[in-house]
């Protein structure tokens, strides 16, 4: 039977409550983990090896960090510590090695202000003076035969313009010396060393060429002669100083006279006077380049080609 209870109402087991679980509410995503930026990686490693690309690198990139959130910011610091320390020792031994190279350089050179000082200085040889075979050393030429005309002929061993006129009038002046008309007064000049390569060659035949007028002065024409026919053409060394002795004869050799470099100094003291001047009794007032001819003093500017020319000139002297 049926039964109510106090209320009226059938006994019936209560149903307990059933579980609801909570409705699912939006998703919290995760914590994103910063990135580490890349400069002050770079900052960090440079630092070992390039102090100022550390330096540089370290300060973008605490500006990326500051600016961007990211990670590395102790990377970046470390990185321009050490760079800068990089930096620090690096001007320092640059320093030090400039200090250093200058005291070396001030120590050599008082050494060899020392020295010098020390050594003694050598006095030039003095130029030969007098009269020595056909070597008139106080006039500064080569002089030959006894004839009232006197012909100075300015010449440089080594130029072309002086083969033609030697080879043009040689004949002509050795006949006027020959026959006592004339005297011939040879100054050889020597500034054409120039073109010789640095052999210094004008200076090198003018001084055999005296070697001859003063040990064997009646071949010393001769040699002129044979000093022009061999002539070297200018920008070579020209020839050598044994070649200048087999070119020269006589009873005594000049071998060693040429050897020992004697009377160089005196042709290119005597190519100075001639250049700057006063020349006395002529009627130019220095010498400007050779052939230069004067006729007691008269200059001579025909050809160096036309010996009928020279010998008018020449002649006119005797008039």
């Amino acid at each position: 039977m049926d039964s109510f209870g106090p209320n009226g109402f059938r006994d019936e087991p209560m149903q307990p409550n059933s579980y609801a679980p909570p409705l699912p509410g939006p998703v919290t995503p995760f914590a994103t983990v910063p990135k580490t930026n890349t400069l002050a990686i770079v900052s960090l490693a440079s630092s070992f090896f390039v102090g100022l690309v550390a330096v540089i690198t370290g300060h973008i990139a605490l500006g990326q960090i500051r600016a961007r959130g990211e990670l590395g910011r102790g990377f970046a610091l470390a990185g321009l510590i050490i760079g800068y320390v990089h930096l620090a020792v690096t001007a320092f031994l640059v320093v030090l090695l400039i200090v250093f190279a200058s005291a070396v350089g001030a120590f050599f050179v008082a050494l060899n202000a020392g020295l010098a000082s020390s050594t003694p200085t050598e006095s030039p040889a003095p130029l030969p003076t007098g009269q020595l075979g056909a070597a008139n050393f106080d006039g500064g030429y080569l002089e030959f035969g006894t004839g009232a005309v006197i012909v100075d002929e300015y010449v440089d061993l080594m130029c072309p313009f002086c083969a033609q006129f030697e080879k043009t009038n040689g004949e002509l002046l050795a006949a006027g010396v020959e026959s006592g008309v004339i005297t011939l007064r040879v100054h050889s000049l020597t500034f054409l060393d120039r073109v010789s390569q640095g052999t210094n060659y004008s200076s090198r035949a003018s001084a055999a060429l005296t070697c001859q007028a003063t040990l064997n002065p009646d071949q010393s024409l001769d040699y002129l002669s044979a000093l022009f026919a061999e002539q070297p053409l200018e920008q070579t060394t020209g020839l050598s100083d044994s070649q200048l002795v087999d070119l020269a004869s006589g009873a005594v050799s000049i071998a060693d006279c040429v050897e020992a470099g004697e009377y160089q100094t005196w042709s290119q003291q005597n190519t100075e006077t001639a250049l700057t001047g006063p020349i006395a009794g002529a009627e130019v007032a220095s010498i400007q380049g050779t052939p230069t001819v004067l006729v007691d003093g008269a200059l001579y500017t025909g050809s160096n080609l036309d010996r009928s020319e020279f010998q008018a000139f020449v002649a006119a002297a005797f008039s």
